[in-house]
């Protein structure tokens, strides 16, 4: 079924490159593995707002296709880069294609949300979009947000690190989660997301972490008595762009595509705000127990966390580990 959907999509493809050249409108083919509801969704939101201004300020055309209907991330990213679909909303399958993007995996680097806007949509931001796009041919047009990730566990509340000790985590199979569980003391045990459920009802694993709204609009919370908001990990989306198709556009069309995306990546972050603050308040009227650390304790937190992770992208980026640097001074700049 696969490789029929990306025939098909080869096809389409070429029929709009060829309109390209001859300058005729444009179809544009946005998708994403997010339920296509705007209103739970932050993708789903940010790709309809996106498709509403395309279409309304040009004749351009946006094809949608939510829920992983074209493939997970990591395929979807391949097309884009093959320009078999122009617009890819990802998050996680982004590090893997442009490495220096982990760095914004670093536990504990942004202490709210809106220090990480300052940083993703100033310099710092601007610079790692030009290194990808070298790298990948992919333009990040914007950044949305998949939200802070915290932690969650069936058997005691965790207040500070050494509350970790013993307790086995679901983990992403990403070295760099699993290097910041150790950190913190606790056991990291990589899961696939399917097999999650069922790890936490069978008591494979302890808890795991997530973005609330995700752990409510999946019922975890259900199988989870306790929960961190630690905000340990702000998982940032990437609007991306196939560059081969973006410099076939018109100037105009150019600029209409980026202002849609612009605001498609507030949008984005608007819902997952929303989503977290409700889900906060329906966890707990549900039965779930919530702690808030300080900032003080938050910090004891990033000193047990930080180094690991830090020492193992050192590592494994190489060249690239002066964008750790980078984004350090970023944020330190954002939060004077």
């Amino acid at each position: 079924m696969r490789s029929i959907t990306k025939s098909l999509l080869a096809v389409t493809a070429l029929c709009g490159s060829l309109a390209a050249t001859a300058g005729a409108a444009q179809t544009i083919r946005v998708a994403h593995v997010d339920p296509d509801d705007w209103t739970g969704s932050k993708k789903g939101a940010a790709a309809q707002i996106f498709k509403n201004i395309v279409e309304g300020e040009s004749d351009m055309t946006v094809e949608i296709f939510p829920a992983g209907a074209l493939g997970n991330e990591d395929e979807l990213v391949a097309q884009a880069q093959d320009n078999l679909t122009q617009v890819v909303l990802v998050s996680g399958a982004m590090s893997k294609i442009c490495p220096a993007a982990s760095v914004l995996d670093i536990p504990y680097t942004f202490s709210s949300a809106t220090v990480a806007w300052d940083v993703l949509d100033g310099e710092f931001g601007d610079a790692l979009s030009e290194h990808c796009r070298e790298q990948t041919g992919l333009r990040t047009l914007a950044y949305g947000e998949t939200g802070f990730r915290n932690f969650t566990n069936n058997t005691r509340p965790i207040t500070k690190p050494e509350d970790m000790a013993g307790l086995k985590f679901r983990v992403q199979p990403i070295p760099l989660y699993v290097e910041m569980v150790k950190g913190l003391g606790g056991e990291p045990t990589p899961i696939a997301w399917t097999e999650l459920p069922n790890a936490l009802s069978t008591g494979v694993v302890d808890g795991q972490e997530n973005p609330v709204g995700v752990i409510y609009n999946n019922g975890l919370h259900k199988l989870q008595k306790y929960m961190t908001l630690d905000g340990h990990v702000y998982a940032a989306d990437f609007i991306l762009i196939s560059d081969e198709f973006y410099d076939m556009l018109e100037p105009a069309q150019q600029e209409v595509v980026a202002k849609a995306a612009r605001v498609a990546g507030t949008m984005g972050r608007a819902i997952q705000q929303w989503n977290t603050a409700e889900g906060v308040g329906k966890v707990q009227a549900e039965g779930m127990e919530v702690f808030s650390p300080t900032s003080e304790e938050i910090a004891a937190f990033a000193e047990k966390a930080q180094p690991a992770v830090v020492e193992y992208l050192r590592g494994e980026l190489g060249d690239d580990a002066e964008w750790i640097d980078r984004l350090q001074a970023a944020v330190t700049d954002a939060t004077q």
